[in-house]
């Protein structure tokens, strides 16, 4: 049964949505050609391969602080709007079918463990970025679970601090942290995979009075 995670700020907090936006107006940019791109969760209109030009810049520059033989390989960056209302339904309804004692408002909090509710997630904003470690042939890194793993099948292992998990995938999450927080980015902690600068949780994790990016339209690149 799913119970509250009461040390972990989850994207459903309020204070998360009370942060307000101040878009700066960057452009999305496409990652391929700059950096390793993974298709697994490619679509057709390529938006899975592009985020905020400043995100992108950062990204570059903690590629450049990764040991010998790693390389950052990128899953999914921004998201369109209408994707992440279906996941999320998709993820808060299987939760309430499969515990029934939930109630709708407990459903909701649960489900933003592992997909943001779309008034404030990152992805729709081009502020998120899935990523995870491989080799110069591509092989990636054991890190403990998969890219996207919930949290029911990892039994939790896909928390960033997550006991239990081998000393490998814990030495490969740190290489990746190590990586990823010096030029600005922040996790979000029942997510190793997911990292973010500029949305609303970025802004709340560092204390900043306002987000950078707010939602973007890929095809129209217009910015709330």
């Amino acid at each position: 049964m799913w119970q509250p995670t009461s040390d972990i700020v989850l994207i459903s907090d309020p204070r998360v949505a009370a942060i307000p936006v101040r878009d700066n107006g960057e452009a999305l940019e496409d990652v391929r050609g700059r950096l390793r791109v993974d298709t697994r969760m490619a679509d057709e209109a390529g938006a899975y391969a592009h985020l905020r030009s400043g995100l992108l810049a950062r990204l570059e520059r903690a590629e450049r602080r990764l040991p010998p033989g790693f390389h950052l390989l990128v899953v999914e960056g921004y998201r369109l709007v209408s994707t992440q209302e279906r996941i999320f339904a998709a993820y808060r309804d299987q939760l309430m079918a499969d515990n029934p004692e939930m109630s709708p408002d407990e459903a909701y909090i649960a489900a933003s463990r592992y997909v943001s509710p779309v008034d404030v997630a990152p992805h729709t904003a081009g502020a998120a970025v899935d990523l995870t470690l491989c080799s110069p042939d591509g092989a990636e890194y054991d890190m403990g679970t998969q890219v996207n793993d919930n949290p029911e099948d990892s039994s939790g292992a896909c928390y960033t601090d997550a006991p239990g998990i081998s000393g490998d995938a814990r030495a490969h999450r740190k290489i990746l942290a190590d990586a990823l927080e010096p030029v600005g980015l922040v996790n979000y902690p029942t997510e190793w995979w997911h990292w973010s600068f500029g949305d609303r949780y970025w802004a709340l994790a560092e204390g900043r009075p306002y987000a950078l990016y707010g939602p973007a339209d890929l095809k129209q690149q217009t910015f709330q």
